[in-house]
Parts: C-alpha cells; sequence; structure tokens
C-alpha cells in the first residue's frame, strides 16, 4: 500500500513539475485557458453525481434517494440565482425532511 501512495505522490509532483516547465506562451493560449477553467466544474459535477446517485448495494446500481431531492432543490435555486448559502441550507433541509418522511 505504501509503495501505491509513495507512487502516488511521485507521479503527482511531476504533474505538477511539468505544468509549471511549460512556457507562457503555451498557458496562455485561448484554449488553454478555456479547458483549466472548465476542468474543475467537470470534475466536480462528476463528484457530485456519483455521491449523489452511486448505489449502496453490491454491484453497480443507480440509488435515487433523499440526496436526488437535495440536489434537484440546489439545481432549481441556483438556476434561480439564490445565494450559496441559501443554496447549501435549502438542499439540506430537503434531504433532511425527505429523510423523515
Amino acid at each position: 500500500m505504501w509503495t501505491a501512495v509513495l507512487l502516488a505522490c511521485l507521479g503527482c509532483y511531476l504533474l505538477k513539475l511539468a505544468g509549471m516547465s511549460l512556457p507562457e506562451r503555451v498557458l496562455s493560449h485561448p484554449t488553454v485557458e478555456r479547458v483549466a477553467d472548465l476542468i474543475p466544474v467537470a470534475l466536480l459535477s462528476a463528484l457530485v453525481a456519483v455521491q449523489v446517485f452511486a448505489g449502496g448495494g453490491d454491484g453497480p446500481a443507480l440509488t435515487l434517494d433523499a440526496r436526488a431531492l437535495g440536489l434537484a432543490f440546489a439545481v432549481v435555486a441556483l438556476l434561480l440565482r439564490a445565494p450559496f448559502l441559501v443554496v447549501v441550507v435549502g438542499a439540506s433541509v430537503v434531504a433532511a425532511l425527505s429523510r423523515l418522511v
């Protein structure tokens, strides 16, 4: 296990070093800037989707439970331009209330 952790650390360090060694003209290219802006959004969206819809049992399965209702509330609140705190607290309240029912 420690070998895998140390290799992952080395890989992350080398990846960071490779990114820092790129010339400025490559990093300032509009396509690179656009991709760099969108990658965190895509990764976070994928993480949320996996955490909300991943099945808790054996094998791959989709699960619809209180988390999905909380996510639905958050999406609607974001579309209505609600403040971030309202989105988070509202989604938590919706998920908690749906668990009570």
